[in-house]
């Protein structure tokens, strides 16, 4: 990225600067942060780090965070059936994007919207982790653009047909008429209760 920071080291400037601010740091606050002479340099650095998913940006082009943040750490486990009693320790740290995300340069996060897949838990506004460069298995959950429309779907191949699967029963299979072009595989879904 740079000469003078390695990526471990640009990312906690950048939450540092967060946390201390409660915001992401403008062009000219990373001019400063990075001893940059233009904002060009700091322009591309943000670009660069878009593209791994340290940052991104709202709709009004402002820097936001990313999916990526600091190790959060690991207290235990809890059982989702009947209660058991708490124990409290800390195990480990854990950081959500190497939880998540196994290969960050080929790895990008979008936003859903619609309801075709609420039966695999994936809903509206939910975030998915859609890796490139991947090739889809059958029960993969794939990025794909068929006859020119984008969408999110369970990837089966039978025999050479493939088709698109949806996880909500009130919508069809989709089988391409034309095109298929499969983009990556959904390898994390990501939800906010709050």
């Amino acid at each position: 990225m740079t000469s003078k920071f390695n990526l471990s080291e640009i990312k906690d400037v950048f939450l540092s600067f967060q946390h201390d601010q409660g915001r992401m740091p403008s062009y000219s606050e990373i001019c400063k942060l990075f001893g940059y002479k233009s904002k060009n340099a700091a322009f591309r650095l943000v670009e660069k780090l878009i593209d791994i998913g340290v940052v991104s940006k709202s709709s009004g082009g402002k820097i936001i965070p990313g999916a990526l943040g600091r190790p959060l750490r690991l207290l235990g486990s809890i059982q989702a059936g009947f209660p058991t009693p708490a124990e409290e320790a800390i195990l480990d740290t854990i950081s959500l994007d190497e939880y998540l995300i196994r290969n960050p340069q080929s790895s990008f996060l979008l936003r859903v919207f619609g309801d075709s897949m609420i039966d695999e838990g994936i809903r509206p506004d939910d975030l998915v982790i859609v890796e490139r460069g991947r090739s889809p298995k059958n029960g993969d959950i794939v990025l794909a653009q068929i006859d020119d429309a984008w969408t999110l779907k369970f990837y089966e191949n039978r025999g050479g047909q493939v088709r698109l699967v949806p996880g909500n029963r009130n919508y069809p299979v989709l089988v391409p008429q034309h095109e298929l072009k499969v983009a990556g595989v959904v390898s994390s879904v990501v939800r906010r209760y709050f």
